[in-house]
């Protein structure tokens, strides 16, 4: 969706996961980091684990929405 649709990160894996994705039955999260650092963490479950580390070593953890 990025390299065909042209689509920033962001709007990529909303749109997989936040529409697509529960429109076939499904649910799942990801964890996704473009080239340029960019990131995003969509889900479509009560809670997801997820975290990563920003540039000036600053832990970020997150489990359920935000």
């Amino acid at each position: 969706m990025m390299e065909f649709g042209k689509m920033a990160l962001k709007e990529a894996t909303e749109k997989m996961f936040l529409k697509r994705l529960p429109a076939l039955g499904g649910d799942g999260g990801l964890i996704a980091v473009d080239r340029e650092g960019n990131i995003a963490l969509p889900f479509n479950t009560a809670g997801m684990y997820r975290g990563y580390i920003k540039k000036d070593g600053i832990k970020v953890i997150y489990i359920y929405k935000n």
